[in-house]
């Protein structure tokens, strides 16, 4: 027998595979537990077939572990688009009916009919950034935890003297000043005491955890950071998140991962867009950082929210609007990295190394950049020529001139004394952003 494709739907607790030849004829099939002893029960199964080729669906989301661990272990894997296998499970079975088997089959078939699937490799680099950006974003929910417990023990301690924003040293100062005499003040008093050096653990903690962020974001030749609002906690997100710009064949399909695309709300004679909860809500939010970061400064974005506004938008729409220029411009750099990685191993020949992360084996740059909207306010642009990708190009319309990219101008940021604000527990900053 010769080359055949396991299909893999997976899970948190379970994964179904399906095993299919070349002319698409089952072979094979079964459900396996995630733990260590299932994980080896598949691993077994799978040794039928010498030549197999492990096609797991979402392999940069909930696939993610499972094709880690083939990766590990030498087995060949590619990454299957979930919006693919639904679309073919649509058209063979002709219903919707969604089960895992199904899933798996159409998993197999979209590995054995499409050309040019993502070719997963290991990236140590591209690891330890994603876990040093977890760590850092588990830290800032420490400490927004830590700031909303401290607040109400000083509104308790201090009645009618707390401050919206007040600094660790400020804080110490009012502790200092409280002697509580009854049994409860003196018990809250101790707390407060406790939070706040527990606070000031946590942003020495975060300061380093930053400070390590940048250099792996600039020793993989990122160039994120020339936008503006875009520092090296934004950068490390983006980079750890999106892995292989490959995955996305034009700046459309990146706005609707990120969900910066909005969806159209318009009735009879308005015209109007909605926001779009969709895509990964992480990506969204480092967008949502470096928009309200133009908007405080002199830059061309918060011009471009201006003009938005003028134009009888609402704040909100005006903002969405300016998340969505600032996510195609974060993809034209991402695009633009990858094309100079791909030069620069043409020229430095074969040869290199891998480490411990999920990313594409060969130049798989997109096929193509659309250009059919309507170009986007800014400077005069600078050419920016694709490279041709190495594997075979998806099915689809025919290449299109690139878009052309603007000209990234560093932004030096402000530096300011941290406060004690209460916010919610997905924010990065140590500021309030405030709603335009």
């Amino acid at each position: 027998m010769g080359q055949v494709i396991i299909g893999v739907d997976p899970h948190k607790l379970s994964a179904t595979i399906e095993v299919v030849d070349q002319q698409e004829k089952r072979v094979g099939a079964g459900r396996f537990s995630t733990d260590q002893a299932g994980y080896a029960a598949m691993r077994k199964y799978a040794k039928s077939w010498p030549d197999r080729v492990w096609a797991v669906e979402g392999a940069n989301g909930a696939g993610r572990p499972l094709a880690q661990r083939l990766l590990e272990a030498g087995e060949h894997v590619v990454d299957v688009p979930a919006k693919l296998a639904a679309r073919v499970r649509l058209f063979d079975t002709g219903h919707n009916r969604k089960t895992d088997a199904l899933d798996a089959h159409s998993i197999a078939i979209v590995a054995v009919r499409t050309e040019g699937l993502r070719v997963l490799k290991v990236d140590g680099e591209l690891e330890a950034l994603r876990m040093l950006a977890d760590r850092r974003e588990a830290l800032t929910r420490r400490r927004v935890q830590s700031v909303n417990r401290l607040q109400a023990l000083l509104a308790e301690l201090l009645p009618g003297q707390g401050k919206k924003d007040i600094t660790t040293g400020q804080t110490k100062a009012l502790l200092a000043s409280v002697r509580p005499r009854d049994i409860a003040g003196r018990t809250r008093r101790r707390i407060a005491a406790e939070e706040l050096a527990e606070l000031v653990a946590v942003e020495a903690k975060i300061k380093k955890a930053t400070a390590e962020l940048k250099a792996p974001v600039l020793e993989r030749g990122s160039t994120l950071m020339d936008l503006h609002g875009v520092g090296p906690v934004v950068a490390a997100r983006i980079l750890a998140d999106v892995g292989d710009i490959a995955r996305f064949a034009d700046r459309n399909r990146f706005a609707s991962w990120t969900g910066t695309a909005p969806l159209d709300a318009s009735s009879g004679e308005q015209n109007r867009h909605r926001l779009s909860r969709a895509g990964n809500r992480r990506m969204n939010h480092m967008i949502h950082i470096a928009a309200v970061t133009q908007l405080r400064l002199p830059t061309e974005g918060r011009a471009y929210y201006r003009r938005k506004r003028s134009e009888h938008k609402k704040p909100m729409e005006a903002l969405r609007c300016l998340k969505r220029r600032i996510s195609d411009a974060i993809y034209r750099q991402l695009v633009a990295d990858a094309q100079r990685a791909a030069a620069a191993r043409s020229e430095a020949g074969p040869g290199g190394h891998c480490g411990a992360s999920l990313e594409s084996s060969a130049v798989d740059l997109p096929p193509h950049i659309d250009t059919s909207d309507q170009p986007l306010p800014g400077p005069a642009p600078t050419t920016l020529p694709l490279t041709t990708p190495t594997a075979k190009p998806l099915p689809g319309p025919a290449p299109q001139p690139p878009q052309r990219r603007a000209r990234a101008v560093k932004v030096q940021r402000p530096t300011g004394r941290t406060t004690l604000t209460a916010t919610s527990a997905g924010a990065h900053s140590k500021e309030p952003i405030p709603t335009p």
